[in-house]
């Protein structure tokens, strides 16, 4: 199978492919459970949660599978351990463990992420806020060992007691001024040529008609 994960995964995920659970799965649903584990993993990393989306996509791998949902969560814990090295929740309450115990000066990393947003809607005119905030809360995120989540109350926190004022706001702001303008532009472009291709297609239309 392709290995879409970190090279050094690449072990566990052949020991994975051996074990009870990879054992009994063909190599299509072995590529989409790995491929879910993948998903779960984000999740995490993003959100802290996983309870909730292991429960879909376990519903969705065991539709017209001979095993069921509870079966197909079973699987994708086993294989998730598996490649991962940790189970779901030990990554979870690591993530948790590592955001209580930040240092200061840690926090303080926060800072100069929020005001990065500012410099990615400004220099790409094509940014919007929400792409930029939750790009430089997986920076922030990674750097730091925890989640998605826990970088962006970092940030909304930091850039209050700087500022008095909320870090949406100000990217909205932004926005309005940067990007909406660009969006607007490009909403135009597409109208103008809609109404050039119907004026062709007319125009062709009418002349076969005539022939």
């Amino acid at each position: 199978m392709n290995n879409y994960y970190n090279p050094q995964e690449a072990g566990r995920i052949a020991a994975a492919r051996e074990s009870y659970s990879g054992r009994m799965l063909t190599n299509a649903q072995f590529e989409d459970a790995m491929a879910i584990t993948g998903v779960l993993e984000r999740e995490i990393q993003k959100t802290g949660k996983f309870k909730e989306k292991l429960g879909d996509y376990a519903y969705a791998m065991a539709r017209n599978e001979s095993f069921d949902a509870v079966k197909a969560e079973t699987i994708l814990r086993d294989l998730y351990k598996a490649r991962t090295g940790q189970t779901m929740n030990q990554h979870r309450e690591a993530l948790i463990e590592r955001e209580k115990n930040l240092t200061d000066q840690e926090k303080e990393q926060a800072g100069p992420k929020a005001y990065e947003i500012g410099d990615l809607i400004k220099n790409s005119k094509t940014m919007p806020f929400h792409r930029a905030y939750d790009q430089q809360a997986g920076e922030l995120a990674s750097e730091l060992g925890i989640t998605d989540a826990g970088a962006k109350i970092l940030m909304q926190e930091t850039f209050r007691a700087a500022e008095g004022r909320e870090l949406y706001e100000w990217g909205k702001e932004l926005e309005a001024q940067y990007v909406r303008p660009q969006q607007e532009a490009e909403k135009q472009q597409r109208q103008s040529r809609q109404t050039e291709d119907k004026a062709e297609q007319h125009t062709i239309s009418r002349s076969r008609t005539r022939t």
